[in-house]
């Protein structure tokens, strides 16, 4: 789940990041620890900040 996500943060731009997020997310309730999806959360979305910082600042502009 979590290598998932960080794969597609750094390969698939085409799939927007907070998409990527909450796949890994969803993936990790589901098949993962208790409250994993927690870790897996907060590790892509660190990654995510670092990865797409572009995006999310063009992201935030949209939202006003």
């Amino acid at each position: 789940m979590l290598l998932i996500g960080l794969y597609e943060l750094g390969h698939r731009l085409d799939v927007p990041y907070r998409v990527v997020i909450n796949e890994g997310v969803e993936l990790a309730k589901r098949f993962g620890a208790t409250d994993g999806h927690k870790f897996v959360n907060a590790v892509l979305d660190r990654a995510a900040r670092s990865k797409r910082a572009a995006e999310q600042a063009a992201t935030a502009r949209a939202r006003g």
